[in-house]
């Protein structure tokens, strides 16, 4: 069980890494807002582990947070591209 672990925990590392460096270096806007979409749900995969492993439901608001704010975001962002393309 411990292996699992150490190897999700690993991948979704990596994956929290890959999304920060395109933040970082990413060429264009709309790169950026992707890769933090992926940083989100990176962070609600992780938080969601945790609680397995743990076996807890504590810090389900936590998730239900990080989903609406990404939700929300991602309408927003999208509204305001769309717009932007109008003109």
């Amino acid at each position: 069980m411990i292996v699992v672990i150490v190897i999700a925990g690993a991948l979704m590392a990596a994956g929290a890494v890959g999304a920060i460096w395109r933040i970082v270096k990413g060429p264009s806007a709309l790169d950026r807002i992707i890769a933090s979409d992926v940083l989100i749900a990176t962070a609600i995969i992780a938080i969601g582990a945790e609680m397995a492993v743990n076996r807890h439901t504590d810090t389900l608001p936590v998730m239900l947070g990080l989903a609406l704010f990404g939700i929300l975001g991602s309408v927003s962002v999208a509204r305001f591209m769309s717009s932007r393309d109008d003109t």
